[in-house]
């Protein structure tokens, strides 16, 4: 039976149940800050080949390409929140377990590549079955602003706090890093746990194999024209900013033109994170003051032309400036675009549709970082970021599809699909949010 229940309006009118995830979020990001932080500096005491760390983190993206899709799957046939729960706890075991072989003297570069491997593929569960759980959460409504706030926490643990105390505690003892990132990620267990309800997404037949609820969840997104094209113009995105970032550093540091040394590259990157956090916090009053369609489309065009400002000028202010201007870019796109897949696609495809969206998105970043390489080989490196402006420039195409009455016609034609795969017994209830128990 299917329940529909309105947040409480307590605790800054998003309801308590969003709070317990948003402190879960803050916890969990955390603990990634410090664990990634850590990481790597691990893996330099264990080995000084540069192949063999760059393989640790192929290893762990790999699982965006390989498993997503599974995950998606997963997500609509599992309840959500026990599916994060577990992930969590598995994190929590991951970061005991390396910090127990360091103090042990144990450890070995096999064992990076396998946990990586495995705290990919609990990324994979865990950011799918998130992205589908908001909206049993919160009031439709209030998706932006609730998208927003969780955009600021993660952005402010993961980027700000996290690297930090990661390095302060890896300074004092290695193992320490491991077993604060432990605490973190257990901390965010607990948090979920206190969830109330059952995310659980409603399906009228669940005996559908995996390989079956996977090709529906394509099948939706490729009909979809709106979301078709949001994922082909995001997949566009990712494939130029990877082919930038990969060669990034040799422009950036000297002896690039940039002329910068480890902590300036650094600060540098800092800039971008700084756009984010300020676009995290304003989106939801830019959304009602611009419309859905005018943020995507200026963030298409702050996108190409922040990407092709180093190849304009090595200034590292200006380049700076740029980065934290794209910062704010890409969380407007980024809070808009997920809380319309939120409010459009019915929950029982929420979690294959999120993860064959995210596919595209992710998918095209090992080819872009192939392009930069090739195009800074043969062209020179400050071609790499005109020719990803350029190409991003041309997203703008899409304006005539991406508008605003095609916005609302999505979400007019989601609220008749959910209330159609609801059945009779949902048609008269008030909007709100279903809880399967």
């Amino acid at each position: 039976m299917t329940t529909t229940t309105r947040p409480s309006r307590r605790s800054g009118g998003l309801g308590v149940n969003y709070w317990k995830l948003w402190s879960a979020s803050a916890a969990s990001n955390l603990a990634d800050g410090v664990f990634w932080t850590a990481f790597p500096l691990l893996a330099i005491r264990l080995t000084d080949s540069p192949a063999l760390i760059a393989g640790v983190t192929v290893v762990g993206r790999l699982p965006w390409l390989v498993f997503v899709l599974v995950a998606g799957a997963l997500a609509d046939r599992l309840d959500r929140r026990r599916t994060m729960i577990a992930v969590q706890l598995l994190r929590t075991v991951v970061a005991l377990v390396i910090g127990v072989t360091i103090a042990t003297g144990t450890d070995t570069l096999a064992m990076l590549y396998v946990a990586a491997f495995v705290l990919g593929v609990g990324e994979t569960l865990f950011d799918t079955a998130a992205q589908s759980v908001m909206p049993s959460v919160v009031e439709r409504d209030d998706l932006s602003r609730a998208n927003g706030r969780l955009y600021a926490i993660e952005l402010t643990m993961n980027q700000f706090v996290g690297p930090p105390l990661g390095g302060l505690l890896a300074g004092l003892a290695i193992a320490f890093a491991f077993a604060g990132s432990a605490l973190a990620f257990a901390f965010a267990a607990i948090a979920l746990v206190l969830l109330t309800g059952s995310f659980r997404a409603e399906r009228a037949d669940r005996m559908t194999s995996v390989i079956a609820d996977i090709r529906e969840g394509l099948r939706y997104l490729l009909r979809h024209r709106l979301l078709r094209t949001l994922a082909l113009m995001v997949g566009v995105m990712n494939l130029a900013s990877s082919a930038t970032f990969a060669i990034f550093v040799l422009y950036a540091v000297a002896p690039g033109p940039m002329g910068l040394d480890e902590v300036g590259f650094g600060l540098l990157l800092t800039s971008m994170a700084i756009g984010s956090l300020v676009a995290s916090l304003v989106v939801e009053r830019v959304e009602r003051r611009l419309g859905r369609a005018t943020i995507l489309a200026l963030s298409v065009v702050v996108g190409a032309v922040t990407l092709a400002v180093p190849g304009l000028t090595p200034n590292p202010l200006l380049v700076g400036a740029a980065f934290a201007v794209s910062g704010v870019a890409g969380v407007m796109w980024n809070v808009v675009t997920v809380s319309l897949r939120q409010r459009v696609v019915p929950d029982a495809l929420l979690g294959r549709v999120n993860a064959s969206y995210r596919l595209l998105a992710w998918g095209s970043q090992p080819i872009g970082a192939v392009l930069g390489g090739l195009i800074g080989q043969v062209l020179g490196l400050q071609a790499v970021f005109l020719v990803a402006g350029a190409g991003t420039a041309l997203l703008v195409l899409a304006r005539s599809i991406v508008t605003d009455a095609a916005i609302r016609e999505a979400e007019l034609e989601g609220d008749a699909a959910r209330a159609a795969m609801a059945g009779p017994e949902a048609a008269g209830a008030t909007q709100g949010f279903a809880n399967t128990n």
